[in-house]
């Protein structure tokens, strides 16, 4: 497991933009680069006044092309430092405190977390599940203030998930909740073969058709846990999911949903190495 970095660690690693810079380009394109021009190894140098280095023939590489930090007036150290945050708290980070923390306005705050939390979705991806897997339904958003709750609530989004027991878990937004709107996902992203645990409802019931041991509870009988099929895992999925957009965000609206939703995926499924997600940021900006 690697070790956490602290604040301290962090501005000795990336004291200005200047190192940020070498960093990116280090893990981009190598110590030992070798120029598509003129075929010299490692003669790169960098720009005075422009984010990028020189070869001694005057081709030139920008490192910053093809990340998030790309056409960013931001200097680079505060994008390095966003991200930071972004993996060393449990619950992510709202504009408002991107903005305290970075002195950006809060424009630049909100854009800033937008497009890390796109870069965390394709830095998880969505790896196949397998074993046993669990897959639950739920809303999210709609009514904060008075006026009706639960699923006829106004405004509300659907989320289906899928939950590899003791492994990834992967979210998508959905219309609804019927079988031709759930079946496509399982198929895209469970292994077949696998077992499937759900609820009563009636979308799933074609799935051991399709290949899958499947099990149910029904939990309009009070039934929870059946023969080691159950939710519960799933269920405890949504509540830790609600609990955090509540108490971060207060409200996310269902245009933005997704990107929230990969950045609650990228955090679980690391959940067992936090220490090393900044790590893993840094590594993967050269894919």
């Amino acid at each position: 497991m690697a070790k956490s970095l602290s604040i301290q660690d962090f501005m000795a690693m990336f004291p200005d933009d200047d190192a940020c810079l070498e960093h990116l380009f280090k893990v981009r394109y190598g110590v030992e680069h070798v120029c598509s021009r003129c075929g010299e190894i490692g003669k790169f140098r960098k720009l005075s006044k422009l984010p990028a280095y020189t070869c001694q023939c005057g081709d030139h590489v920008h490192p910053m092309v093809g990340t998030p930090f790309h056409r960013s007036h931001t200097p680079l150290q505060k994008w390095f430092y966003a991200m930071y945050l972004f993996t060393t708290t449990r619950h992510g980070v709202p504009a408002k405190e991107l903005q305290r923390q970075l002195s950006v306005n809060y424009k630049t705050a909100w854009r800033m977390g937008h497009e890390i939390r796109k870069y965390l979705g394709l830095v998880d991806g969505d790896p196949p599940l397998s074993g046993h897997v669990e897959m639950d339904e739920t809303m999210v958003g709609g009514v904060r203030r008075g006026g009706k709750r639960g699923r006829g609530a106004p405004g509300k989004t659907v989320v289906f998930g899928m939950l590899e027991r003791g492994g990834d878990v992967i979210t998508r937004i959905v219309p609804n909740v019927r079988r031709a709107t759930l079946e496509p996902h399982v198929l895209a992203n469970v292994t077949a073969g696998s077992t499937i645990s759900t609820d009563e409802l009636k979308s799933y019931a074609n799935l051991s058709r399709l290949g899958y041991t499947h099990g149910t509870v029904n939990h309009a009988a009070e039934q929870w846990v059946r023969d080691g099929f159950h939710v519960q895992s799933a269920e405890g999925l949504w509540s830790l999911l609600k609990r955090s957009i509540r108490g971060t965000h207060v409200h996310v609206s269902r245009r933005h949903l997704a990107k929230y939703l990969a950045e609650f995926e990228f955090r679980w499924n690391r959940r067992r190495d936090p220490a090393a997600m900044f790590q893993l940021l840094l590594a993967r900006l050269a894919t």
